[in-house]
């Protein structure tokens, strides 16, 4: 069976090892210019490589020789248009981190950890022209434990993505691709989140700032704040049963022994994991934005 992958970063990289290690024959790999490693590894496979947009018809020298039985997507980076879909003889198939037609778009797993889900998942699905609109193949669930941090589930996905490669070409082999139409009316879409999306309101309740910190810790940019005009990364809090007064503005500093305890609307949080621009104090009675 002759493979197209469209990879990008360790996820992707994951992929293309597991795929490789089991025989399938790679024909090219589409990924983006920061993920050198997979670059690297084509390049030294010998194998042919587009880096960058393919959109407006950017690859159309680039496949017009290419002859392939199933395209897979891994966490591409862009967004890929009817030419490159229409292209393998059998399946053009995507990957995705959540339990569509729920959280549709980027990071899905971060966006369930801050919207406080219990349960996320895998969807492998056909391609088309819509963003992650097409026929479902195959689903797993994933719990997401209270604890989790974004960076947890990623591990789970590292894991799990090359193990659900491999059976959905088993289920290519030998006949058994179902496809399911997806319910659009049950369909939700988050979009793509940036470094500075991070920034905490300390007006939300304590269990939102508690699933935001969570959901953005390492290996993500992190949940962040500013004090007297300083960069605060907070990478892991706790509730604190610290007493404040109603009135207390929100994000004020209770106290700062041993860790520091930031009031919220409903309640305190204390502060485990941190890091603080040029090594600044914070200080007690003072708010944070």
């Amino acid at each position: 069976m002759n493979i197209g992958l469209l990879l990008s970063g360790s996820l992707g990289l994951n992929v293309f090892k597991q795929i490789l290690n089991s025989n399938y024959a790679v024909n090219f790999i589409f990924t983006d210019s920061k993920s050198t490693e997979i670059i690297q590894l084509a390049n030294q496979l010998e194998i042919p490589v587009f880096i960058g947009n393919p959109r407006n018809q950017r690859t159309t020298d680039f496949i017009s020789n290419k002859k392939i039985d199933v395209l897979f997507s891994i966490n591409y980076l862009f967004i890929i248009e009817s030419e490159l879909i229409a292209l393998p003889e059998k399946y053009a198939i995507n990957i995705h981190g959540s339990l569509l037609p729920k959280y549709r778009g980027r990071t899905p797993h971060v966006w369930a950890i801050i919207n406080n889900e219990k349960i996320t998942g895998i969807t492998v699905h056909l391609i088309d022209n819509g963003c992650d609109t097409g026929d479902i193949i195959y689903q797993v669930k994933i719990q997401i434990e209270e604890h989790f941090t974004g960076g947890d589930l990623l591990e789970i996905y590292q894991k799990k993505y090359p193990e659900i490669i491999l059976y959905v070409l088993d289920m290519i082999k030998s006949g058994k691709i179902k496809p399911e139409k997806q319910n659009h009316s049950l369909a939700t879409y988050y979009g793509k989140r940036t470094p500075e999306d991070g920034k905490i309101n300390w007006n939300w309740q304590k269990e939102r700032i508690y699933n935001w910190v969570r959901a953005l810790a390492i290996p993500y940019p992190g949940a962040f704040t500013f004090f007297q005009g300083g960069k605060i990364i907070i990478n892991k809090i706790v509730f604190s049963d610290f007493g404040f007064r109603d009135n207390d503005p929100n994000g004020l500093i209770l106290s700062t022994s041993p860790n520091p305890i930031i009031k919220t609307q409903n309640g305190a949080v204390e502060l485990l994991e941190y890091s603080v621009e040029n090594g600044f104090e914070l200080i007690k009675g003072e708010q944070l934005i």
